[in-house]
């Protein structure tokens, strides 16, 4: 059995995220399983050799997909694998459509666009990856697996998120795209999805501190007391809505989150950079917002005795005086949340913008790690001066 297994063909089968940030994450928990579904899809006589590696932390912008399976291309001979496949989270179009993939049988490569695939993107690219490969083995006449069984087309009713397929059969530069509308709306929620709102909400820790700072010396005045009387919903939300602005519009001018086109960036995709920050702190601030005002509920009705409030307002109180209370007093403080916003690390609030991608500490590329090994070990062999 083991001298049977030795003999078994090998196909080595690159799996590359670019940026290394949320498409890392995603084929970490890919490279695991892949070779178990390229058994399983393809073909089990063959012994599957899966690699994980990086990409670019800023991938090259103005070449579409066209620059990123070039350089995965480069990638591939480099590294001599037979298939790479690269899975990012740069916004991708054909045609004006979100673009979900992108396969190459001359440069033996294929793209995947995680943001094209919506929330659930880890089970989308478990379907999506194998049928890639197995389709661009079918395309170069790899003879060490069996062709696949169905049309380049039919990966669409494979993959729901897939529309329809544009592109070159016959000479297998093949693109598949979603849905116009439905597309894009998928598409900027995988963008929000891969920019983790969790990560700014965490990350803006001192807004929070500056707000609850501001809510408590509102609290502590009887004149808002009176005021919160006099406003009804209409009003109080019009008021939060315009606090929540001027908290995402104050992070996004203070800390220079706005993408600008230039000419590695075109206008866009510029853009969809800029709706995906905009979308991702808005909810990170809304988050921040609620929890906010459920503190300060909480210490309205702590520190506020109902006959206190009632002897202010002239009249009787309830819940709901304590929840408009709350509501009023959480919107005017984030006005003071925005002031703190602008102590916060840099760096931190700069990851809510979507075209940023700080390399990640500690991760390293396996074709890092193999050139540092050869670097040592030349040094190791070298005769001392």
């Amino acid at each position: 059995m083991n001298h049977r297994q030795q003999r078994r063909p090998e196909i080595v089968v690159g799996l590359v995220a670019t940026p290394p940030d949320h498409p890392a994450r995603v084929a970490a928990r890919l490279t695991a399983e892949l070779a178990g579904r390229l058994a399983e899809r393809v073909n089990a006589d063959v012994q599957w050799t899966v690699r994980e590696g990086w990409g670019d932390v800023a991938p090259r912008r103005d070449g579409g997909v066209g620059a990123l399976l070039d350089d995965l291309a480069r990638r591939r001979v480099d590294d001599r694998w037979d298939i790479a496949i690269c899975l990012t989270d740069l916004p991708l179009h054909a045609e004006r459509v979100p673009l979900i993939a992108q396969s190459s049988a001359q440069r033996q490569v294929a793209v995947v666009c995680l943001p094209a695939l919506g929330l659930r993107q880890l089970q989308a690219v478990r379907t999506a990856v194998p049928d890639l490969v197995g389709r661009l083995l079918t395309d170069v006449s790899d003879e060490r697996v069996p062709p696949v069984g169905w049309k380049p087309a039919e990966l669409a009713r494979r993959v729901t998120v897939i529309r329809r397929m544009v592109g070159e059969a016959d000479a297998g530069e093949l693109g598949y795209v979603a849905s116009p509308w439905i597309g894009r709306a998928r598409l900027l929620t995988g963008m929000v999805r891969a920019n983790r709102p969790g990560r700014a909400l965490l990350g803006l820790s001192k807004l929070l501190v500056g707000a609850f700072g501001t809510a408590a010396i509102g609290l502590a005045n009887s004149s808002i007391w009176q005021l919160s009387e006099g406003l009804d919903a209409l009003r109080l939300s019009v008021i939060m809505l315009l606090g929540l602005t001027a908290l995402v519009a104050w992070l996004i001018v203070a800390h220079d989150l706005w993408e600008k086109p230039d000419e590695q960036t075109p206008v866009e995709l510029a853009r969809l950079f800029n709706v995906g920050t905009i979308l991702t702190l808005t909810l990170a601030t809304a988050v921040s917002y609620l929890v906010l005002l459920a503190g300060t509920v909480l210490a309205a009705a702590l520190l506020i005795d109902t006959s206190v409030l009632e002897q202010n307002v002239q009249g009787p109180v309830d819940f709901t005086d304590y929840l408009t209370l709350a509501w009023l007093i959480s919107s005017l403080a984030t006005v003071g949340g925005a002031i703190g916003s602008g102590l916060e690390d840099e760096d931190t609030v700069r990851a809510a913008a979507y075209g940023y991608h700080p390399e990640p500490a500690g991760w390293r590329d396996e074709e890092d790690t193999q050139s540092q090994r050869g670097e040592r070990s030349r040094q190791a062999g070298a005769p001392e001066s």
